[in-house]
């Protein structure tokens, strides 16, 4: 029997998407045999379970954020202002009609009773937040770092939910510049 040809990473984009507009526990096999226009064989073959390709979802959707991440704020002329740049962009996709979040925060959110799981998301998070501690840690002692670090976490993690909760961007603005007095928003552009 011929082995069927697939691009794994577009299969795995597919699945993410799906994953990520629907939840974990929403998305059936079923829907993702349709979505990614795999037959449940070669599914199962290739990633086995529904978790273990929610796995490589997590994992895919990830490394490309962290891929992200790194290369922006390297491309930014401070670590604070590559900082400001990012939150501003994702103040920007929150208020968009179409809005969903981060899939690792919402993915993280909804599985609060699965551990396993939820530590494999917790880990991605706790990359990031390392990320922005050790370039934040250039400019800054150690200890203080990490508490901004931090500080940026919760502002992300407070954009990603409350975007739902309003369209109102001047509000999300204006509390970011109150919680992170710290940063360069008055020599931004924006």
């Amino acid at each position: 029997m011929p082995k069927i040809q697939f691009d794994r990473q577009d299969v795995l984009n597919k699945a993410t998407s799906l994953f990520w507009r629907e939840g974990y526990s929403a998305t059936s096999m079923q829907a993702l045999f349709e979505v990614t226009g795999l037959k449940p064989g070669s599914v199962y073959l290739a990633f086995g379970n529904k978790e273990d390709l929610f796995k490589e979802s997590i994992d895919f959707y990830g490394k490309r954020s962290i891929e992200f991440l790194q290369a922006k704020l390297s491309h930014d002329e401070t670590i604070e202002s590559g900082i400001c740049e990012l939150l501003l962009s994702f103040v920007d996709e929150s208020t968009q009609t179409d809005y969903c979040s981060c899939f690792l925060l919402k993915s993280q959110l909804e599985l609060d009773n699965q551990a396993p799981l939820k530590q494999h998301i917790s880990d991605y998070l706790l990359n990031i937040e390392n990320i922005y501690s050790t370039r934040l840690s250039t400019i800054y002692g150690e200890e203080e770092a990490k508490q901004k670090a931090a500080s940026v976490m919760v502002h992300i993690f407070g954009i990603r939910v409350y975007g739902y909760h309003t369209n109102s961007k001047e509000q999300i603005l204006s509390s970011l510049k109150l919680g992170l007095h710290w940063l360069p928003w008055s020599q931004l552009a924006h």
